[in-house]
């Protein structure tokens, strides 16, 4: 019997190695099934990301083109403004030119020195209001205290205590456009 029972058992073991093996098989067969769809799917993202990358690249090649023409054309439009910005100005200068001219003019013909000085001061106070309209004032200088955000100091002189620190002459006029300032005062201050 116990001969028997050994023929048994070695059927159940001999049988439970070929299950094993074939459920090792199957579980072979069943990762080589998963890792083929993980691969496609790793494909697959790789190619969607392949996809994004050339999109991605292609915004930016755009995107760059676009700022280029961008500082080129503001580059171009602020050219054009410097070389035609001034020609309102030049436009409105050229009437006091004339004026000037026809002063000259007259003043060859005429020997009445009055009415040539009342002339010239037309002339120059016609040239003060374009400049007035263009937003450009003189600066006050003259009795002022000395401000070196407006006036530029080319010489001091004794002036006593009540003219310390004022401007006591000055050499050339300044203007301002605006806030800004477009020439500063040249000016003597006194000591």
């Amino acid at each position: 019997m116990n001969k028997k029972n050994t023929e048994n058992q070695e059927i159940k073991d001999q049988t439970t190695v070929s299950e094993d093996v074939d459920t090792s098989a199957t579980d072979n067969a069943t990762s080589d099934n998963m890792a083929d769809q993980a691969e496609a799917e790793a494909d697959t993202v790789a190619e969607k990301s392949a996809e994004e990358l050339i999109d991605w690249k292609d915004q930016y090649i755009r995107l760059q083109a676009e700022f280029d023409n961008y500082r080129k054309r503001t580059i171009r439009e602020k050219m054009d403004l410097i070389q035609s910005g001034g020609s309102d100005i030049l436009k409105a200068i050229l009437p006091i030119l004339d004026d000037m001219q026809r002063a000259t003019a007259a003043s060859e013909k005429s020997d009445d020195i009055n009415a040539l000085r009342e002339g010239e001061r037309l002339v120059v106070q016609k040239f003060i209001d374009t400049l007035r309209q263009k937003k450009v004032v003189e600066i006050e200088a003259l009795d002022c205290p000395f401000d070196e955000n407006l006036h530029e100091a080319v010489a001091r002189f004794a002036a006593g205590e009540e003219k310390k620190g004022k401007v006591i002459d000055v050499i050339e006029r300044g203007y301002m456009l605006g806030d800004k300032v477009l020439r500063f005062a040249k000016v003597v201050v006194g000591e």
